[in-house]
């Protein structure tokens, strides 16, 4: 070991106190900058991987973003239906695996409900390829027995604390927020909930999710999105009507290879019958991620001036103890140091406390990511990565260590400039 890292672990070890409290600022810094950066990058392949392993998503002739917000995240309205004669035909595409129809409009409390089929539960992957899951109860069954049942997703049952068996009312469209009034009740064909999914941190957790022929149930003595005067059909008469849909609001698509997902889109968009498009969702979410996705960016940038807030205690902490050592300096200078090593000694010292902190800091980061790992993925569906250092991450602790040398350059410039008389002069 040379004289400069021998002199400087001896510093570190005679003023050990101040050094650990400097370690752990700067660990508690580092921790939270490679957090951020975690949970940033975790989440932002979740938002990606939101929809996957559908190749396309089919709905009425609109911009990719928008077809997009209410066909999976549910957000806004279409500006207009898909007939079920082209979803049958689109079905029949030879390159067409599977497909899944969503139906949109009406809800609950708030919160929207999606009419499909029971595909749904069997094809909606989200993540890495990960299936829906049940926490309790089954899928809705199929006509005739299934017309009035309906699944929740876990925001929905944790938060009107509804379970399998109870009996809930839809409403008529989408107005009003959470909880808040609606525009009128299917109060006379209640549903039976079957089945609670899993948490998934997808907008599924926040759906409702019917049958087809039950939203149509519900709608037959209406017209015009109003009820028809005098017409009033209960529940038992329902399934003697014709309850095959008539529209969708958008449908999800898997093929048999992904090598035609162009060509299939192409001939979508040309459909004949009615204006439609096809988007790739992959590439859509990374659209909308980018429209979104800013406050990554500024909480990045917060974490940032953490991190130079904990540099910056480590450069008062030596400069601090720059006056005490003053003579310590001057007898090193007298028994032949020079100025250079003088130098490197106060820059060692704070490369090697901000090195012991980016240690410290990675060994709090992967104990607390194991802590909250299983509370994150089963409360918000957030797959938080345990995996050693990614490249940006590395770079982000090298970019530490950069800045604690260059931070370092203010106390060794000064001890650089103590001269030997100085040091060995008593001040009074």
């Amino acid at each position: 070991m040379t004289p400069v890292w021998h002199l400087s672990l001896a510093s570190i070890a005679n003023r050990r106190l101040a050094a650990l409290l400097t370690v752990l600022a700067v660990a508690l810094s580092v921790a939270l900058l490679l957090g951020v950066e975690r949970v940033r990058n975790d989440a932002r392949a979740g938002f990606a991987q939101t929809l996957s392993g559908t190749d396309l998503v089919v709905g009425a002739r609109t911009g990719a973003v928008q077809l997009l917000l209410y066909s999976v995240f549910h957000i806004g309205d279409a500006t207009n239906n898909v007939s079920w004669a082209s979803i049958e035909e689109v079905a029949a595409l030879p390159q067409v695996a599977w497909l899944v129809p969503i139906a949109l409009g009406d809800s609950h409390r708030g919160h929207r409900v999606v009419g499909t089929t029971a595909a749904f539960f069997e094809h909606y992957r989200y993540g890495e390829r990960r299936a829906l899951r049940f926490a309790a109860g089954r899928a809705f069954a199929g006509m005739p027995g299934g017309l009035f049942e309906v699944v929740l997703g876990a925001e929905v049952a944790a938060r009107f604390g509804y379970r399998v068996g109870e009996r809930i009312v839809l409403n008529h469209g989408s107005t009003g927020g959470v909880g808040g009034p609606a525009f009128a009740e299917h109060g006379d064909k209640p549903f039976t909930v079957v089945g609670v999914l899993a948490r998934s941190g997808t907008p599924v957790d926040r759906a409702l999710l019917v049958g087809l022929e039950g939203l149509e149930a519900i709608h037959v003595d209406w017209q015009g999105g109003a009820p028809i005067p005098g017409v009033k059909i209960g529940p038992e008469h329902v399934r003697k009507f014709d309850l095959a849909p008539k529209s969708v609001t958008a449908a999800l698509l898997g093929l048999d290879s992904r090598t035609a997902v162009f060509r299939v889109q192409r001939r979508i968009n040309a459909y004949p019958g009615e204006p439609l498009s096809a988007i790739l969702p992959g590439a859509t979410l990374q659209e909308l991620w980018s429209l979104v996705g800013m406050a990554e960016k500024a909480l990045l940038a917060v974490s940032a001036l953490v991190v130079m807030v904990g540099l910056a205690g480590l450069v008062a902490v030596v400069v601090a103890s720059l006056g005490e050592r003053r003579r310590e300096l001057a007898i090193l200078r007298a028994l032949g140091a020079g100025p250079g090593q003088v130098f490197a000694l106060l820059a060692v010292e704070s490369l090697l406390l901000a090195l012991a902190g980016c240690v410290l800091g990675l060994a709090l980061l992967y104990g607390a990511g194991a802590l909250a790992a299983p509370w994150l993925s089963a409360r918000h569906g957030l797959q938080l990565s345990l995996g050693l250092p990614s490249a940006g991450e590395w770079g982000l602790l090298a970019a530490v260590l950069g800045a604690s040398l260059l931070a370092s350059l203010v106390p060794a410039l000064r001890a650089y400039r103590y001269s030997l008389a100085d040091g060995m002069t008593i001040r009074i």
